[in-house]
């Protein structure tokens, strides 16, 4: 099977869901990624609890044919309740989703898969996946420490969600991303970097959630991660670019995100 595209929340973040959908669709893409939960102070998004709003994501859906691929984003921290979680699941599941990225927030090892292994039982009764994300500001800071993770809940939902720059900017040779089993990995995410970044949390937040380059323009080495993954997952492209969004139209942003990913990917090796 050929890789297929999904449009990442952050890279047209400023859209409203069904102007997600729309746009997804006129820039060619298959899916879409939806946030409804905050990565950090921001939200819940209104779509978690406006249903006329649902309502008009799932017509659109219905419309274009774009699916959501992807909803964001459970963050497991101490206080994690997993019961907390279902509405969160109930709109998922009434968007179609088929992916959730989670964030490790725990220090305490133990209590992190007792609540990662809790979130990965319930999401799999609405049929979905827990895609752990490994960031190197979390407490699940590289591929290595997810993988411990992933092996420890053992729990057929769990998932490794592999981001480029994440790859790029943690401990994260391309050598351990190779040993992930194929079956922990249902999607991945793709954007480009510069090889020269400062290191502190600040920076690379700040970087990761507004100031990425499109596949190509940076010095990422994509033949390298693409030979390390499946050849027939969901390819998320997660291009945020702040200074770009008033500037450019979204869907002239999607549609050149999308045209740069793929010919990153047909150099692979």
């Amino acid at each position: 099977m050929a890789y297929r595209y999904s449009l990442a929340f952050l890279t047209v973040a400023e859209l409203s869901p069904p102007e997600a959908v729309r746009v997804a669709a006129r820039a060619g893409y298959d899916h879409v990624g939806l946030r409804l939960l905050p990565s950090g102070t921001e939200g819940p998004y209104p779509i978690l609890s406006d249903t006329k709003l649902r309502r008009e994501t799932q017509a659109t859906i219905a419309e274009t044919g774009v699916t959501v691929a992807d909803i964001e984003i459970i963050r497991i921290a101490p206080d994690f309740n997993v019961k907390s979680t279902i509405p969160f699941l109930d709109c998922g599941a009434t968007l179609g989703a088929k992916n959730i990225l989670v964030a490790g927030y725990d220090p305490n090892a133990n209590r992190m898969t007792q609540s990662f292994g809790a979130f990965c039982e319930l999401a799999q009764t609405y049929g979905m996946t827990a895609d752990l994300e490994f960031m190197p500001w979390t407490e699940i800071p590289n591929a290595k420490s997810a993988i411990a993770q992933l092996r420890a809940v053992d729990h057929d939902a769990a998932g490794i969600l592999v981001d480029a720059l994440h790859v790029q900017r943690s401990d994260s040779p391309f050598e351990v991303i190779e040993t992930i089993p194929p079956g922990w990995i249902n999607y991945a995410q793709l954007c480009d970097a510069p090889s020269k970044f400062e290191s502190d949390a600040e920076s690379l937040i700040a970087t990761a959630r507004g100031n990425r380059l499109m596949p190509g323009d940076g010095s990422f080495d994509f033949n390298a991660l693409l030979k390390a993954l499946p050849k027939d997952i969901v390819l998320s492209i997660e291009v945020p670019q702040l200074e770009r969004a008033g500037l450019v139209p979204a869907v002239d942003r999607a549609r050149e995100a999308l045209d740069k990913a793929k010919l990153v990917a047909q150099r692979k090796i």
